[in-house]
């Protein structure tokens, strides 16, 4: 087998989420090219692999705007200045050469140099913690869900929704209309969502639209692979209860690591990276870390800060790729972009 060409670009982004494509936007309107790598097999991070169709309210000009809608238009918006995107790919090695390149290789061989690189990679590897269930993985993605992709695809369902937290409350709330039945199985008759959320979700229990299924906890699964047909709990004393039901939706929250990134020389803190506020430079020379995945004093993890630091990253980044050029700053409204 003949080996992978090299590709080589200006800065490479690591993290196709949200806050890695308004880099891309950013670079490209300081004239440097990109390649944008990710591991998921699409671009949107968590918006399109965690909840597509749930809306997003912080972000400025959208008084409410649907997580994918957003990638959607972070997309077109990139589109002008040609990124290339290498999806489905974990990058595993990151190291600086003698002559000042950074190269990269990801775990299906591409190899990429560039003059920068930015990390936007989110929370960094993500996966969703399962609930210590025997048989589970029959009905995994076909019964049982750790996400929610299409609110369509439980449309006349009885939906089981175990877990006390903002996701299990959302969804509850979005599939209480769409739905046969509701089921919210929860360990305490107390519930960790924000108050508002909490509260409208009681007020639909009390009108006999949903069922709050509380003090119980997950015990069991019955069914043929692939078709689930009863939830089994089990409360604080022992006793056993089965739900029927055709989806089981659990949230029990993320498992997150940075995976290959912890092993690059990073200084790290409380399991983030560390970086200089004014340019979102990390310690090593040449990588700089936007979003969640950077920690400085004053952080907030937001998709609008991890938009202006993508802004900084890519104008201290422009020192680099362009050495000796003088930055003359000017707005999108002058400057335009590529027709």
């Amino acid at each position: 087998m003949s080996e992978q060409p090299i590709h080589t670009t200006d800065v490479a982004i690591i993290g196709a989420g949200p806050v890695g494509l308004f880099a891309v936007f950013e670079c490209g309107m300081l004239k440097m090219k990109t390649h944008v790598v990710d591991a998921l097999d699409m671009a949107g991070g968590q918006c399109a692999a965690l909840y597509p169709e749930k809306p997003i309210y912080d972000i400025p000009g959208y008084p409410k705007v649907g997580a994918l809608e957003l990638i959607e238009n972070l997309q077109a918006q990139a589109a002008p200045f040609n990124p290339v995107y290498h999806l489905g790919q974990r990058v595993e090695k990151l190291v600086r050469g003698e002559d000042g390149w950074l190269d990269l290789e990801t775990a299906k061989g591409t190899k990429i140099r560039a003059k920068a690189v930015i990390l936007a990679a989110g929370v960094g590897a993500f996966g969703p913690n399962k609930p210590p269930l025997a048989r589970i993985d029959d009905f995994e993605n076909k019964g049982v869900h750790y996400f929610v992709q299409r609110r369509e695809d439980f449309r006349g369902k009885r939906v089981a929704i175990a877990g006390g937290g903002d996701s299990a409350l959302d969804w509850t709330l979005s599939l209480a209309d769409v739905a046969a039945r509701v089921m919210v199985i929860h360990r305490r008759d107390k519930f960790r969502g924000a108050p508002d959320t909490v509260a409208k979700v009681m007020d639909l229990a009390k009108a006999g639209k949903i069922d709050l299924v509380t003090p119980y906890q997950l015990e069991g699964l019955e069914g043929e692979p692939g078709a689930l047909t009863h939830v089994v709990l089990k409360d604080l004393d022992g006793n056993i209860r089965k739900l029927e039901a055709d989806a089981l939706l659990a949230f029990f929250g993320l498992a997150m690591n940075l995976g290959p990134i912890a092993g690059w020389g990073l200084a790290l803190h409380k399991g983030n990276i560390a970086v200089e506020a004014a340019t979102l430079a990390t310690s090593v020379p040449g990588i700089f870390a936007i979003g969640d995945i950077a920690d400085y004093p004053g952080k907030l993890k937001l998709i609008l800060q991890g938009f202006a630091e993508a802004a900084m990253a890519a104008h201290a980044a422009h020192k680099l790729v362009h050495p000796g050029e003088v930055l003359h700053f000017e707005y999108s409204t002058t400057k335009g972009v590529p027709g």
